[in-house]
């Protein structure tokens, strides 16, 4: 059983085609009513309204976008499984990369994901996260392949061959639901990737008969997680993930960085953190690792990402029980020593009041200079209809929710549904969505 069927259907007419009517899918959804009074609202001088400049427009459903470094050019990953090249002379007529015959695209599934090596401007590496079909002794009724890839890009940064593909890990996906799927390179060099619990949680925690579900089980699987992977160094006797069936095959390309919490212990040791149920988008601010977790009926969250954090799922919706009336703050004695469930640092609830929505896309800190009023706060939004933009302010006590506000969008036609960030080199932070015409990429500037 997969609950909370109209949400699923809600978020599944997100990626399918921006150009073809997405604004039809919200009568698909009926909200749930929840307690609006957890969410702290008070933020000051947040500007009321903010512009959107257009960077690239004629897109479809772009989900991610990466910014080439010492270049005056960016890729723009499409869900259907291009990745485009734009720079000074506007977008390249070709797409850099085309795997549209490999991409499977129905659903929740697509491109979901890319980023480009630190070290690019010598290596070319450029990394893809997409959903192919079943690999062979993968479970028949399962629905598709998680695979990470990566691809040599050309010295002049306008082809990425087909036959560079290097697949570095494969994970069979039960069903085609909470995804995940970004990528991202963190401080240390370690590529970073965000995997979904593949939506099939059972309907309750460890206190009824799933046992926290795929978010919670670290040793079976590598679902519901955040992965941290060293694809710089082949694989040199670490554990991996493909040794008892999980994906792919033993040396496919990448070790385990010596840190990663679970090296030496129960589990599987790729991963870097769990409890998740879709973790949508991440990004870095220096060492401090954002990752925006969809809910389930009736809380968003975002979180701040540490090394063998547990975040909860699918006991624990944000601060919330997940159906039922009380929950653990902790594993239980037998799971891993009583591991604490770590809480978000922002969440939402699906009703009441401007800071509300539906399903979260993660943003970034804002380090720019074009709108000073959002230095250091983390911007992010909602996939709800009419693009909704929100602010977050660090709270002076770890232990309280961020303050958050909604930004009102002037031209907000050109933005209807927000789909993805992305941020520069010199921190101004762009927002990847559809508009009433087309999609595009937007840089975010002052109102007019």
């Amino acid at each position: 059983m997969v609950p909370h069927t109209g949400r699923r259907r809600f978020l599944t007419c997100a990626a399918v085609g921006a150009a073809t009517g997405l604004a039809g899918c919200a009568g698909e959804f009926s909200l749930d009513t929840t307690d609006s009074d957890a969410v702290p609202t008070e933020v000051e001088s947040v500007p009321e309204a903010v512009g959107l400049e257009t960077v690239v427009d004629g897109l479809d459903a772009p989900l991610a976008v990466s910014f080439v470094p010492d270049a005056a050019s960016r890729y723009v990953a499409e869900r259907d499984g291009r990745i485009l090249r734009h720079g000074s002379d506007g977008l390249q007529d070709d797409p850099v990369l085309d795997l549209r015959e490999t991409v499977e695209p129905e659903g929740e599934k697509g491109l979901l994901g890319m980023a480009v090596h630190p070290n690019f401007a010598d290596n070319r590496r450029l990394f893809v996260r997409y959903s192919g079909p079943l690999r062979e002794g993968m479970p028949a009724d399962y629905s598709h392949t998680f695979v990470l890839a990566e691809f040599e890009v050309t010295a002049d940064g306008t082809r990425a061959p087909r036959d560079t593909e290097r697949r570095i890990l494969e994970i069979p996906e039960p069903r085609d639901l909470h995804n995940g799927g970004d990528l991202a390179f963190g401080p240390d060099g370690f590529l970073y990737v965000s995997v979904g619990d593949s939506g099939a949680a059972p309907e309750e925690g460890w206190h009824g008969p799933g046992g926290g579900g795929n978010g919670q089980d670290v040793t079976e699987n590598l679902l519901g997680s955040i992965l941290r992977l060293d694809v710089d160094e082949p694989s040199s006797g670490n554990r991996n993930a493909a040794d008892d069936g999980r994906g792919g095959q033993d040396g496919r390309g990448y070790a385990i960085p010596d840190d990663n919490p679970l090296v030496g212990r129960d589990g599987l040791d790729e991963h870097f953190a769990w409890g998740f149920r879709n973790p949508w988008r991440l990004s870095f601010d220096g060492d401090d690792l954002y990752v925006a977790d969809v809910g389930q009926s009736s809380y968003e969250e975002v979180n701040l990402v540490e090394n063998g954090g547990n975040y909860g799922w699918n006991v624990k919706e944000g601060t919330h029980c997940f159906k039922a009336e009380d929950c653990p703050d902790e594993t239980p004695d037998h799971v891993r020593g009583g591991e604490p469930l770590v809480d978000p640092i922002i969440e939402y609830p699906h009703e009441g009041g401007s800071v509300s929505g539906v399903s979260v896309m993660g943003g970034y800190v804002y380090r720019g200079s074009a709108l000073p009023d959002l230095h250091e706060r983390y911007v992010f939004g909602d996939f709800i209809p009419d693009g909704r933009l929100f602010v977050a302010t660090p709270s002076d006590n770890d232990d309280e929710l961020w303050s958050t506000a909604a930004i009102e969008l002037d031209d907000a036609g050109k933005l209807t549904r927000i789909l993805s960030f992305g941020r520069d080199d010199r921190g101004e932070v762009y927002v990847l969505g559809t508009g009433s015409e087309d999609g595009g990429l937007f840089r975010i500037v002052p109102a007019v």
